[in-house]
C-alpha cells in the first residue's frame, strides 16, 4: 500500500495533506514551515501568528476554516485525518449494544466515534502546543518554575561492573566445565552398570538443560529506584486538582468458608486508605461464589472504612490493614507526636473489635444454610442461593453514593460484583472473574490502571500506588509498559522457612534478571496493568513486522524453506491478525476504497464486537486511551450496562480470554497473560520498594505447600500442551527477546524435571543395594573435573548472593524444596496434565486433616496424608536402607570395600539431606523432639547393629578340627 508524499506535521506527525486545487498546503508563506491544516486551525484560536517565524497569518480561508472547525461539516471533512495519527491496535473487533445495531452503519454509533477522535485529536494537539510552548519559554529563560519537572521519576541502576562481569565470567566457566563433564560421562561408560550408567548421563543432560534455562535470563540484573517526590511535584501542583491517573483495584473472592471474610474485608480497607487522591481510587470486590456472607460483610466493613479511613491518613500508619497494624510486635509510639494518637488509637481498637464481633456472628450465621435459603433484610430471597445458577449483582457502596466518612471526607468507590452464571456455560474461574471485572470497571469507572489482589493480600505500603506511577506516568519509561509486578511477601511464616514458601530467590534473583530483559512475569497478584495493554493493544512505538517473505535463501533449498515456511505463514497471519487490533480501526488507509455508509458499517459492526463482545458503552471506554467515562454516556443506565457485561453469554463469539484481558487455557493464567502482552513487544517493570508493597498468607504446612505447588505445576503443563506454549508461539512477530523466551520456556518445563529427579534419587539406594555405582574408577582428569564443577556451582551461587543480597538460609531452602516438589508435586502435575489431555478429565488429590496444636505457627505441624507424599516418602525409605546395606557390605567385604562405600554414601546423604524438611513435616512434632534426633537415632543404631552382628562377641564354643589345628602348631 503506497504511504503518502506529503511530508510529516511537526505537531501531530500526520501527513499534511493537500488544498482543494491539488497543491501541497502551506501554513505560513514566509518560512514554510510544515504544520497540517488541523493544527493551523487549532492554533490560530489563540494567536493568529506563525509559531515558527511568528509572522501574522493573512489567508482568509484559513481564518474561515478555524472559526467553522466545530461544525459538523469540519468534523467530517478532517476525518480522514484523525485516523493516521491516531491509529490503534486492537485486532478484529466491535460491538454496539442492540440499542445501535438496528441497521448496517447506523449514525449515532458513527458520530459517537467521529466525536471521540475529534476530541482526543484536540487534546493531544492541545498538550503537543502546550509542551512547544513551554519548550519555548524555557529556552529563552521565563520560566523558572519548570526545573520542578526536570526530576526524574524513576532510574536504573545495573549490579557494579566487578559484580556483574565475574558473575559471566564465572557462567561461562561453568558451561565449559559442564560440557566437559558431560563429555566425559558420554565417553566413559561403567561396566557391568550400563543401565544405571545410561539412567544417570540422561538425568545429568536434562539438569544441566535445566540450568541453562535458569541461569542464562540472569545474565542482566538491575535494580530501580523511585522517586515519589518528584512525581507529586510533577502531578499534583499545590492549589490545582491532581493530575494523577486513577486506578481500578480489583479483590477476588469465591468461598467465604475457605477465604475468611475478615481476610477479604482487611484487603479491602486498606486499599480505601491507600495515599492517593480518593477520587482516583475504585475497588471493585469480585464475589465468585455468590454468597451473601461476603456481600453482607462488605456492608460491614463500608461502615467500618468511615472510621478507619481518616484514622490512617490522619496518622499517617503502616500498615493500613487493621488487623494487621493492631498484631504488630512493635512500638506504635514511634515517630507519633499528635497528643491525641493514643486515645484515638485506643479508641479505634475498640471500634474495630466491635466490628469484628459483626463480621464473626455473620460467619456464624452462615455455618448452616436454612432450607428455603437466605433472605435479604427486606425478605426477599438471595439472587445468589444457587451459586451455580444466579442472576449477576453489583452493588455500589461507597464513591459517589454521598457516603462520606465521619470527618465528611469524600470516600473511594466499592462495588461489589458477582458475574451471573448458568448451567451449561463456561465461566473460566479466576480468569473470568477478573475479565468480568474489567468489562464492569471500565463502564463504570475505566481508569486508565487496574491494580488486582488476591483477597488475602493486603496494601503494607500505602504509597505503593505511587511507586508503580513513577514508571507508568513517566512519558520515557512508561509508553511501553504494559504492568508493574510487585514482589509477594509474606506473613505468618516460621523464621526458617521451612518450605521456602518466601521464594525469596524467585523474587530478589530471578525478577531481577528478567527486570534487564524485557521484564518480569506476571505472579497472579499485586500487579499495575495498563488498561489498554489487557485490551490486546500493542505499544505505541511498536515497530513495524517484515512479513516471512522477507526471508531470502541463496539457493531456495534451505531446509528452513520446506519444514517451516507452512508455520511461519500461519503464524504471520495470525499475528497479522492481531495486528488489527492494533491498527486497522483508525487507519482509513486500510479501507479508502469504501464509501461512507461501508466505512461505518466496518466501524461499528465489524472492528468491535468480535473483539469486545456486545456493548456500546463498554466499546467507547476502550477507545478513551486515558481513562473516564464518556461524555454520551447516560448515568441513570450504567448499572445496567454494568450487569450487561458480566451476563455469562457475553463473551461468546469475541476475544474474550483469547486475544484480551487475563487468556484462559490454563489454571495459571497469570503466565499465559504476561506472555501475550511480552509477545506483542510490551515490556513489563519490577518494583520493589523499600517497605514491601503488599503482603499475604501463605500454607506453611507441607501438604498445602504441595499442593499450592501442583496447582502451579498443573498450569505450566497445561501451557506446554496448549498452542501458547513459549516452543512455538509468537515466533512470527519477533517481538519476544529470545533470553525472556528462554525464560518462558523454563517456567513451563520445570515440571518435566521431576521424571529424572526421582530417578536420580532412585539411583544411590540401587547402587548401595546391588553395589554397583554410576561412575568408574575416577581418573586425575576425571577429579579435575569434578572438582572444578563443585567449585564453580559454589562460585555461581555465592556471586549471585553478593548483587542479589538474598541470605545463604534462602538459597539453601530454595534448593531443598526444588528437590522436595519436584519428586512429588511436578510428578503429579505432568502426570495430571497428560490425563488431562488424553482422557479429557481432572484428577483430584483429596486431603485429609488431622488436628494441631494451637499455638503460634500451629499449622506448621499438622499431618495432612494425601499421595502427593508417596514418592518422596518412598525415597527417604529407600536411601536410609540402602545406606544400611551399604555399610553391612562393607563390614563383610573387607577395608578393600569402604573406598567405593564412601562415594555411594556421599550420593545418598544428598538426597537424605534434601529431603530433610519433608521428613521433618511428616514426623510432625513428635512431642517436640528434634526431627534430627529421630533420624540420626534410626541411622546410627542400624549401623551399630550391623556391627555388632558382623563382630559376634557371643561365640559359644570353638570347633573340636580348629582346636586340633591350634594344638599341633604349637611346640611343646
Amino acid at each position: 500500500m503506497m504511504e503518502s508524499e506529503a511530508p510529516l506535521c511537526k505537531i501531530c506527525a500526520e501527513n499534511i495533506g493537500f488544498e482543494s486545487n491539488g497543491k501541497l498546503f502551506v501554513a505560513c508563506k514566509d518560512c514554510n514551515y510544515p504544520v497540517c491544516q488541523r493544527c493551523v486551525e487549532h492554533e490560530i484560536k489563540g494567536s493568529n501568528a506563525c509559531l515558527h517565524c511568528g509572522a501574522p497569518h493573512v489567508d482568509a480561508e484559513v481564518a474561515e476554516a478555524g472559526a467553522g472547525e466545530t461544525g459538523p461539516v469540519s468534523v467530517q471533512s478532517n476525518a480522514s485525518q484523525d485516523f493516521g495519527a491516531h491509529a490503534r491496535n486492537v485486532s478484529t473487533v466491535s460491538t454496539v449494544d442492540s440499542d445501535y445495531i438496528s441497521e448496517p452503519g447506523n449514525p449515532i454509533w458513527k458520530n459517537r466515534v467521529e466525536s471521540w477522535k475529534e476530541k482526543k485529536s484536540k487534546k493531544k494537539k492541545s498538550a503537543k502546543q502546550n509542551t512547544r510552548e513551554q519548550d519555548i519559554i524555557t529556552n529563552e529563560g521565563e520560566n523558572p518554575e519548570s526545573s520542578a519537572d526536570a526530576g526524574p521519576l524513576s532510574r536504573v541502576y545495573p549490579i557494579a561492573r566487578t559484580q556483574l562481569t565475574s558473575y559471566r565470567i564465572v557462567i561461562i566457566l561453568r558451561l565449559i566445565i559442564l560440557a566437559l563433564f558431560l563429555y566425559y560421562r558420554v565417553t566413559h561408560p561403567v561396566d557391568g552398570a550400563i543401565g544405571l550408567w545410561l539412567t544417570s548421563v540422561i538425568c545429568e543432560i536434562w539438569f544441566a538443560f535445566s540450568w541453562i534455562l535458569d541461569q542464562f535470563p540472569k545474565w542482566s540484573p538491575v535494580h530501580r529506584e523511585t522517586f515519589i517526590d518528584n512525581l507529586s511535584a510533577r502531578y499534583e501542583r499545590e492549589g490545582e486538582p491532581s493530575d494523577l491517573a486513577a486506578v481500578d483495584f480489583f479483590v477476588s473472592t469465591v468461598d467465604p468458608m475457605k477465604e475468611p471474610p475478615l481476610i477479604t474485608a482487611n484487603t479491602v480497607l486498606s486499599i480505601l486508605a491507600v495515599d492517593y487522591p480518593v477520587d482516583k481510587v475504585s475497588c471493585y470486590v469480585s464475589d465468585d461464589g455468590a454468597a451473601m456472607l461476603t456481600f453482607e460483610s462488605l456492608v460491614e466493613t463500608a461502615e467500618f472504612a468511615k472510621k478507619w479511613v481518616p484514622f490512617c491518613k490522619k496518622f499517617s500508619i503502616e500498615p493500613r490493614a487493621p488487623e494487621f497494624y493492631f498484631s504488630q510486635k512493635i512500638d506504635y509510639l514511634k515517630d507519633k507526636i499528635q497528643p491525641s494518637f493514643v486515645k484515638e488509637r485506643r479508641a479505634m481498637k475498640r471500634d474495630y473489635e466491635e466490628y469484628k464481633v459483626r463480621i464473626n456472628i455473620l460467619v456464624a450465621k452462615a455455618q448452616k444454610t436454612p432450607e428455603d435459603g437466605w433472605t435479604m433484610a427486606d425478605g426477599s430471597p438471595w439472587p445468589g442461593n444457587n451459586t451455580r445458577d444466579h442472576p449477576g449483582m453489583i452493588q455500589v457502596f461507597l464513591g459517589n453514593t454521598g457516603a462520606h466518612d465521619v470527618e465528611g471526607n469524600e470516600l473511594p468507590r466499592l462495588v461489589y460484583v458477582s458475574r451471573e452464571k448458568r448451567p451449561g456455560y463456561q465461566h473460566h474461574k479466576k480468569a473470568g472473574a477478573e475479565n468480568a471485572l474489567i468489562r464492569v470497571s471500565g463502564v463504570l469507572t475505566n481508569a486508565p490502571y487496574i491494580l488486582n489482589l488476591d483477597c488475602d493480600h493486603y496494601v503494607n505500603n500505602s504509597k505503593a500506588i505511587r511507586e508503580a506511577m513513577c514508571f507508568l506516568m513517566d512519558p520515557q519509561v512508561g509508553r511501553d509498559v504494559c504492568y508493574v509486578q510487585f514482589p509477594q511477601r509474606f506473613d505468618g511464616i516460621d523464621k526458617s522457612d521451612r518450605y521456602a514458601n518466601r521464594n525469596t530467590v524467585f523474587f530478589d534473583v530471578n525478577m531481577k534478571g528478567l527486570d534487564g530483559i524485557q521484564g518480569p512475569v506476571y505472579v497472579g497478584t499485586g500487579c499495575v496493568f495498563y488498561r489498554q495493554a489487557l485490551y490486546g493493544y500493542g505499544p505505541p512505538s511498536l515497530p513495524p513486522r517484515n512479513p516471512p517473505s522477507s526471508r531470502s535463501c541463496c539457493c531456495g533449498f534451505c531446509p528452513w524453506n520446506k519444514d517451516t515456511k507452512e508455520i511461519d505463514d500461519s503464524q504471520f497471519h495470525r499475528d497479522a491478525k492481531r495486528e488489527d487490533l492494533n491498527s486497522a480501526i483508525f487507519n482509513l488507509r486500510e479501507i479508502e476504497s469504501y464509501d461512507e455508509q461501508e466505512r461505518s458499517l466496518l466501524l461499528s459492526q465489524i472492528s468491535f464486537e468480535k473483539t469486545f463482545g456486545l456493548s456500546s458503552v463498554f466499546i467507547e471506554s476502550t477507545l478513551m486511551e486515558n481513562g473516564g467515562i464518556a461524555e454520551s454516556a447516560n448515568p441513570s443506565t450504567l448499572i445496567r450496562e454494568a450487569i450487561h457485561v458480566i451476563s455469562c453469554g457475553y463473551e461468546e463469539k469475541s476475544a474474550w480470554g483469547k486475544e484480551i484481558g487475563w487468556i484462559y487455557g490454563s489454571v495459571t493464567e497469570d503466565i499465559l497473560t504476561g506472555f501475550k502482552m511480552h509477545c506483542r513487544g510490551w515490556r513489563s517493570i519490577y518494583c520493589m520498594p523499600l517497605r514491601a508493597a503488599f503482603k499475604g498468607s501463605a500454607p506453611i504446612n507441607l501438604s498445602d505447600r504441595l499442593h499450592q505447588v501442583l496447582r502451579w505445576a498443573l498450569g505450566s503443563v497445561e501451557i506446554f500442551l496448549s498452542r501458547h506454549c513459549p516452543l512455538w508461539y509468537g515466533f512470527g512477530g519477533g517481538r519476544l527477546k529470545w533470553l525472556q523466551r528462554m525464560a518462558y520456556i523454563n517456567t513451563i518445563v520445570y515440571p518435566f524435571t521431576s521424571i529424572p529427579l526421582v530417578a536420580y534419587c532412585t539411583l544411590p539406594a540401587i547402587c548401595l543395594l546391588t553395589g554397583k555405582f554410576i561412575i568408574p574408577t575416577l581418573s586425575n582428569l576425571a577429579s579435575i573435573l569434578f572438582l572444578g564443577l563443585f567449585i564453580s556451582i559454589i562460585a555461581t551461587s555465592a556471586l549471585e548472593l553478593r548483587w542479589s543480597e538474598v541470605s545463604i538460609e534462602a538459597l539453601w531452602r530454595n534448593e531443598q524444596f526444588w528437590v522436595i516438589g519436584g519428586v512429588s508435586a511436578h510428578l503429579f502435575a505432568v502426570f495430571q496434565g497428560f490425563l488431562k489431555m488424553l482422557a479429557g478429565f481432572d484428577t483430584n488429590f483429596t486431603v485429609t486433616s488431622k488436628s494441631a496444636d494451637d499455638t503460634e505457627f500451629g499449622e506448621l505441624y499438622i499431618i495432612k496424608w494425601t499421595t502427593v507424599l508417596i514418592p518422596p516418602t518412598t525415597l527417604l525409605i529407600l536411601n536410609m536402607v540402602g545406606v544400611i546395606a551399604g555399610f553391612s557390605d562393607a563390614l563383610n567385604g573387607g577395608y578393600e570395600a569402604w573406598g567405593p562405600l564412601f562415594g555411594k554414601v556421599f550420593f545418598a546423604f544428598w538426597v537424605i539431606v534434601h529431603l530433610y524438611p519433608f521428613l521433618k513435616g511428616l514426623m510432625g512434632r513428635q512431642n517436640r523432639t528434634p526431627t534430627i534426633v529421630v533420624l540420626w537415632s534410626i541411622l546410627l543404631a542400624s549401623v551399630f547393629s550391623l556391627v555388632w552382628v558382623r563382630i559376634d562377641p557371643f561365640i559359644g564354643s570353638i570347633d573340636a578340627p580348629t582346636v586340633a589345628q591350634s594344638c599341633i602348631s604349637i611346640d611343646c
